[in-house]
Order: C-alpha cells, then structure tokens, then sequence
C-alpha cells in the first residue's frame, strides 16, 4: 500500500486525556486545570493518582512488565525495543524517574491505566468514505451545495461511543497491516464471513487500501492516557468515489464493534477520542460538507 501523506494539524490541549473518573474502574483523576498541563509549569502540588489495572498487571502477552522502583526489568524508550516501537510520532519523549513522561503534559493518573505500553501505544485508524447517493446513484448535496460524504463508523463495545474502526499495532506488525485488519474485522466482520464471501471482500478492500491519504501521524487525546502511557496513531483515508467497491459491501459489526454503519459527515458529529479531528480534516481534503 503506498500512502500520501497530508500536513498534520497541532494537537490541541488535551481534554479527554483529563476527564475525570477514568474509564475503567471509576478511579478520579488528579484535577488538572488547562494553565498546569504543561509540564513546564511548575506546580509543587501536583500528586497525580497511580493507577494500573489488574488486568494489565497480570501480564496478558501484549502488555509491558511492571516498572516499579524495585523492578529489574529495562526497557528502550525511544528506540525500536525488539519487536516493540518505542518512538513516539512527536518526537523524543522525556523520561522522569525512568518513566516516559507524556509529551502534551499533566493527566491526573500515574501508571498505565488500560494501556499495555509504557509511553506511546501505537493505533491505526482507516477512515473508509464514499459519497452519500440518492436512489438513482446521484450524489446528494446538502443545502450548503456541498457533497455529503458519509464514512464507516462503529459503535465501540467498551464506551458505547461512535469511532473510526481502528485498533492496536501488533508488535513486529505494520501500519498499513493492521489498517487492512482493524477494517475487515470491525466493520465487515470478516472473522464471520464465510470462504467465498471473504475471497470477495478481501479483494476489495484490497483494492481500495492500495492507496490511501495519511490525515493525521501523532497524539491522540484519548480517555485513557495517563501522564506515563498514552495514545498514539495513524489515520489514514481510503475513499471509494464510485461507490462500487468497499462501498457497495453489507457493513456487519464484528470484534469490537456492537454496531457500523455508513455515516454523514458533518461538524455535530460526536465521536470517541480525536477522532471528530480527522473526520474533519478528510472532509475538507475532499471539499464536502462539513
């Protein structure tokens, strides 16, 4: 798959990254306000919660292994740690008491929360779009005269809300790898799927992911980035404009998703994450309603 790459936009002060309680186990944050995010700030009073939860300590095969200040394990921050990325997308991260130290600032919470990884944890995020289309195949336009561009969204099993169907990069695996997986298992459910219907959607998403635009390379303002481990992706655009390859396919929910299904684009969409980011930024590289 060959990528074009777009500008990236500035991450903004993280919000989701602070709410407060934490999405799992109803722990409450350390209360940050906007003017002591960043780590440049000092704030003498700053006690953030530790927290990291059992599932994560109990050391499931995708998991880091516990760094407490008696621990003997070593890993290689920045760096590419065996089969495990440890660079971050915006650069070389801080370590403070050999831990890494998020680089968009104070979260409240200590430890890694859900999140496997000490410091970035590394998404990819497929953003499948096509053009909303009348009964007759005639794109349809909004009142502002632009197109509708309408993108496969699910609903996530863990919170309930709409998101792009990406998901976690495997450790030796590439981006453009878990791209292709995250869709057909999420969105087309091609776990499912039986031979001859995954021949079939195989080959078009094959197709269609040969060439995609890369939106966005960095932070992600995610619900559960800690001030230790935190969210890090790869979005990237595969528009069908005819509507007759992925776009002509039965969406089926599978994986992680409860339910997909083709969704306006629009700027009152409520999405999870930063993901409302990228859908807005496809919808300006291709000039449709927003």
């Amino acid at each position: 798959m060959s990528l074009t790459t777009q500008s990236a936009f500035r991450v903004p002060l993280h919000c989701k990254a602070r709410q407060t309680p934490y999405p799992v186990g109803g722990v409450k944050r350390f209360p940050v306000p906007d003017d002591k995010v960043p780590w440049e700030v000092d704030w003498l009073e700053y006690k953030p919660i530790e927290f990291t939860t059992d599932h994560v300590l109990s050391k499931p095969v995708w998991a880091d292994p516990d760094l407490s200040k008696n621990s003997k394990n070593k890993l290689k921050f920045n760096e590419i740690d065996g089969k495990v990325n440890r660079r971050s997308h915006m650069g070389k991260y801080r370590l403070q008491d050999s831990l890494p130290q998020n680089p968009c600032g104070r979260t409240g919470m200590e430890g890694r929360g859900t999140l496997g990884k000490w410091g970035p944890n590394h998404a990819a995020d497929p953003i499948v779009t096509r053009w909303k289309r009348s009964t007759n195949s005639d794109k349809v336009k909004h009142s502002d005269g632009k197109n509708i561009l309408q993108f496969v969204a699910i609903k996530r099993k863990d919170s309930g809300l709409w998101a792009i169907p990406g998901g976690m990069v495997d450790a030796g695996d590439t981006v453009s790898a878990t791209l292709k997986r995250e869709f057909g298992e999420e969105a087309m459910n091609s776990l499912e799927a039986t031979g001859k219907e995954k021949k079939a959607l195989e080959k078009e998403v094959a197709k269609l992911f040969r060439h995609g635009i890369e939106v966005y390379r960095g932070y992600v303002d995610d619900p559960r980035n800690t001030d230790n481990a935190w969210m890090e992706t790869v979005a990237v655009n595969f528009h069908d404009d005819t509507g007759k390859s992925v776009g002509k396919f039965t969406l089926h929910a599978g994986d992680d998703a409860a339910d997909v299904h083709w969704t306006d684009i629009g700027s009152d969409l409520s999405l999870y994450a930063s993901h409302i980011s990228f859908i807005e930024k496809v919808a300006t590289r291709l000039e449709a309603h927003w």
